[in-house]
């Protein structure tokens, strides 16, 4: 007699058994996607981290701080700091009141800081970028003390031009008056009228370069072959960079602008460095302003209320510049 196996028993189909299998299909799936459309996610991930750290966190934190007054007398208990609303900011907008009167001053010296040095920084540097396209003995050297300021850590520069605005001992007094006299009498940079003057001065000595760079990288992308098409037409050279150069410069044009506004809109260390806590009335940058409230003064409420208006007055400039840069480039393009 031979001997049988004894039927395996089937496992019954029950309802989880589906699942299960169902389960098992979709994991490799779900890992695959998670692989193939996730992987940017997850190395952006350190980056957004720092980002809530860094701005998102502490911007949030000082709107709060903007609704409340908060002074010297809460400063170690800051969540018991009275509910203000908007009283904060109706103190900094009430253009009658001195606190008003302040904020606005410091707006229209920070608005023509800028205005200035932005026209002048993107003057040099469209100028310089054009006359270092042509090869010449001596190009490199050129371009790279022209970035020099640029390079340069930005407190050790701003120091150095402090000890150069000095009355007695400064480079500059020694030059203009002693070396060349073209000034009766040697001036005082760091006061009065003056101050503004060195601020601006100072401003678009490190920004320029930057201007100059980024200009000098777009220029690379314009073929030589439209200079010569326009050269043999009889084209001179203001009609070749009016109408050539220019137009492919836009879009560099359109990001270096922004980006000079809102650096020198937000500037901090020129004032700081160069007049110290209380610079002189002339100088009395929007920045240096809202530091001078909240750690001067110790309104730390009124100080965060100036700070929202300043970002929202640049979040409203930069949508209607970006608006109309991008209309116009449209336009074009049509």
């Amino acid at each position: 007699m031979t001997a049988t196996a004894p039927p395996r028993r089937v496992p019954e189909a029950g309802p989880d058994s589906g699942k299960s299998a169902a389960g098992g299909r979709l994991r490799p799936r779900v890992v695959e996607r998670i692989r193939r459309g996730g992987l940017p996610y997850l190395i952006l991930l350190p980056a957004i981290l720092v980002e809530l750290l860094i701005h998102i966190v502490p911007m949030v934190f000082g709107i709060l701080i903007s609704f409340k007054n908060l002074t010297l007398f809460y400063i170690h208990h800051w969540d018991r700091a009275p509910w203000s609303g908007f009283d904060n900011y109706k103190a900094a907008v009430k253009i009658h009141q001195p606190i008003g009167q302040e904020l606005l001053h410091s707006f229209w010296v920070t608005l023509s800081y800028t205005l200035l040095s932005v026209a002048l920084s993107w003057l040099l540097g469209v100028a310089a970028a054009i006359l270092l396209q042509d090869k010449f003995r001596g190009r490199g050297l050129i371009r790279t003390i022209f970035l020099v300021p640029y390079a340069l850590p930005a407190y050790a520069a701003l120091i150095t031009w402090a000890f150069m605005f000095q009355h007695d001992t400064g480079l500059v007094n020694h030059v203009l008056h002693d070396q060349l006299h073209v000034t009766s009498s040697k001036s005082f940079w760091l006061l009065g009228d003056n101050a503004f003057w060195s601020m601006v001065i100072v401003s678009v000595w490190k920004s320029w370069p930057f201007a100059f760079l980024a200009l000098m990288a777009g220029l690379q992308n314009i073929p030589r072959e439209l200079y010569e098409a326009a050269a043999m037409d009889g084209a001179g050279v203001w009609q070749q960079i009016r109408k050539i150069t220019m137009p492919a410069l836009r879009p560099v044009n359109q990001v270096i602008v922004l980006v000079l506004f809102l650096w020198t809109f937000n500037d901090f260390n020129t004032p700081f460095v160069m007049f110290g806590q209380n610079p002189p009335h002339q100088a009395d940058l929007i920045s240096i302003h809202i530091y001078q409230s909240s750690f001067i003064n110790w309104n730390f409420g009124s100080g965060s209320a100036m700070s929202v208006l300043l970002l929202l007055f640049l979040l409203v400039v930069t949508a209607i510049y970006l608006l109309v840069t991008s209309r116009g480039r449209s336009e074009n393009d049509v």
